[in-house]
């Protein structure tokens, strides 16, 4: 099962601060053990959404929208993605985390879709496709 786990922002990671020395050595040796047991597959840090773009949709319009966006609490500061057996395992590992930032903070983590998960409305045509898309990807 694949999940992505998201480190939530706080203010002071919309301010920009930086992580500590320590925190970065922390989290540099649990990303370690992440790898070392095949479990990561990915992983980064994102800047403030002062930085960031929101592109909103309505039918064929699109609308730019630039940050800093509201909300702080739901905004994403990082992620992980996964390869866990199931969510038990995924809520262990998170449980070993390094509080990410200087205070309180927040971790979600969410499965990702499978494409078992589209079965009833899964054509042999899509199903080529998305099998062509990850064969690119893997050999990139």
């Amino acid at each position: 099962m694949r999940v992505m786990v998201f480190v939530k922002a706080t203010e002071d990671s919309e301010k920009g601060v930086l992580p500590t020395p320590e925190l970065l050595e922390a989290m540099g040796k649990y990303n370690e053990e992440l790898v070392d047991a095949g479990i990561l597959v990915a992983a980064d840090g994102l800047k403030p959404s002062s930085e960031a773009k929101r592109i909103g949709f309505d039918g064929a319009g699109r609308t730019v929208i630039d940050g800093p966006f509201a909300e702080t609490r739901e905004l994403v500061a990082g992620f992980w993605l996964w390869e866990v057996k199931d969510m038990d395992e995924a809520v262990a590992w998170v449980n070993r985390c390094p509080n990410p930032m200087p205070g309180p903070s927040e971790i979600e983590i969410r499965p990702l879709f499978e494409m078992a998960d589209f079965a009833e409305t899964l054509t042999p045509e899509v199903a080529e496709l998305h099998d062509r898309t990850r064969e690119k990807l893997s050999g990139a």
